[in-house]
């Protein structure tokens, strides 16, 4: 798909291969994309963790900027895979996990992208009810078509849309922003200022870097258009510039608001803010906010819609088509649909606790993906067999399989589960610690350490062969 005026309206790629006279893509894009991605009002109450548990605001600031350029840096180095093979991210992991093994991964990575629309979902129906007394279930309704359809027409559109609402909504948040910085935000601080403790330092800090990693298992969905010429270090910096910036500034911003304005609602406490330093500001910059939401729930909806199709093409293979990404598109619509309708708005809360749940299961596909990429294979692969269910690697490849188990199972003594439905769950590691929770990062180490370990014995020599014949073979 061309992008120019007489280019198709829906995307023709799906989960295959974008050949090199495709290669559309601008890196200067890759910036607004990741920036505006995190530019609405789902990352303000990511801030109100650490005031909730008693932390001040400088040092909620400091666990947000950490957890962030962490969490980033995995997402940032995930994205530079895109242009070099110009694949699906998750297409790219059979190479750790093999041709049905990968489907470990992408359940968890699916209910990623579910959980946060649907959480999404529940925010902007209880958000704008409360804040412009607007119908819940139309919010929902429109919200959901809205993000599918941005799903539907695909790439290309995702990009432009993020574009267009970022141009309008930058500068007036800097105004919102400048204007809390010199005292017309409005506010007093409520109870105790904060103070710091490990505990509630490390729930801000993993919530932060939670955020970004859970944009890993697609992030080079956005990035594969690009030519195979791009520089990866160009594509990092991007990437990393537009996801970190915006997060940090609206979650620094979302802890001012719990302390000084008493927040509970992103929504609530963005238009007070705005209205405190100009009359009416908050509400247009609120709405905004409310569009970029939609519109990232359009980004997971797409990125969800490759994941359905890869887990069925693992097992039952098909030639892609823009037919069956429209289908999977439909089918996560009426799913996250169906059930963010049938939980009530406090039940975001056992939502925003599973996505901690899921920063655990992404984080040993992360580390394995990343060590097998940048120090194990290199770059180097037989985009051929990627497509292949008894290729060159495998249906079930035990090294990535072992690394991905080994790096989940040390990660539960250490876990932090409280909340989430029944489960109130603290590991004896983590009561040992005070309840700090470090699994995510016990799991990091352990699942590289591992995995180069199993990946000593690769032989690559087969694989670099069909790597130097395979451009004849893609065509």
């Amino acid at each position: 798909m061309a992008d120019n005026p007489g280019a198709g309206l829906i995307e023709t790629r799906s989960i295959d291969w974008v050949p090199h006279d495709e290669r559309h893509g601008k890196l200067w894009h890759q910036l607004p994309l990741w920036f505006n991605g995190n530019f609405q009002y789902f990352s303000i109450p990511i801030g109100f963790i650490g005031p909730s548990m008693g932390l001040s605001l400088g040092w909620t600031a400091v666990a947000v900027v950490v957890g962030i350029v962490i969490g980033t840096l995995f997402m940032a180095f995930h994205a530079s895979q895109g242009p070099h093979l110009g694949l699906p991210q998750m297409i790219q992991s059979r190479g750790q996990f093999g041709y049905r093994g990968v489907v470990i991964p992408l359940a968890a990575t699916l209910f990623t992208y579910v959980a946060f629309n649907i959480a999404d979902q529940v925010l902007l129906g209880s958000g704008l009810k409360a804040t412009f007394h607007w119908n819940a279930q139309v919010v929902a309704v429109i919200s959901a078509v809205a993000a599918a359809l941005l799903a539907i027409f695909g790439h290309d559109w995702v990009h432009r849309v993020f574009r267009w609402i970022l141009a309008v909504a930058l500068p007036l948040m800097t105004v919102v922003t400048v204007g809390v910085l010199l005292g017309f935000g409005g506010g007093a601080t409520h109870g105790h200022p904060g103070a710091f403790t490990w505990v509630a330092f490390m729930a801000q800090l993993s919530a932060a870097a939670a955020y970004n990693i859970t944009y890993a298992p697609y992030v080079s969905d956005y990035s594969r258009y690009l030519p195979v010429t791009t520089r990866s270090s160009g594509v990092i910096a991007s990437v990393f510039g537009g996801a970190s910036i915006a997060a940090i500034w609206l979650m620094v911003l979302g802890a001012w608001m719990a302390i000084r304005l008493g927040a509970t609602d992103g929504l609530a406490g963005l238009q007070t803010a705005g209205d405190n330093v100009v009359p009416y500001l908050g509400t247009i910059v609120a709405l905004l906010s409310v569009l970029a939401l939609v519109a990232t729930m359009g980004m997971n909806a797409y990125g969800g819609a490759l994941t359905v199709l890869t887990i069925i093409d693992s097992f039952r293979s098909f030639k892609p088509s823009p037919r069956s990404r429209v289908i999977a598109v439909l089918v996560l619509a009426v799913v996250w649909f169906a059930v963010a309708e049938s939980i009530s708005g406090g039940a975001v809360q056992t939502v925003e606790v599973a996505l901690t749940l899921m920063l655990y299961l992404l984080v040993p596909w992360t580390a394995t993906n990343l060590v097998d990429f940048f120090l194990v294979r290199k770059g180097h692969y037989a985009i051929v067999e990627f497509f292949k269910p008894n290729g060159l690697y495998g249906t079930w490849a035990w090294r990535g399989l072992v690394a991905y188990a080994v790096g989940f199972a040390v990660e539960i003594p250490f876990m932090v589960l409280q909340g989430l439905g029944p489960v109130n769950y603290v590991g004896p590691a983590a009561r040992a610690l005070g309840g700090v929770d470090i699994a995510w990062l016990v799991g990091l180490a352990v699942t590289s350490v591992v995995y180069w370990l199993c990946a000593r014995s690769l032989d690559l020599s087969a694989e670099v062969e069909l790597e130097h014949d395979e451009d004849a073979l893609l065509e």
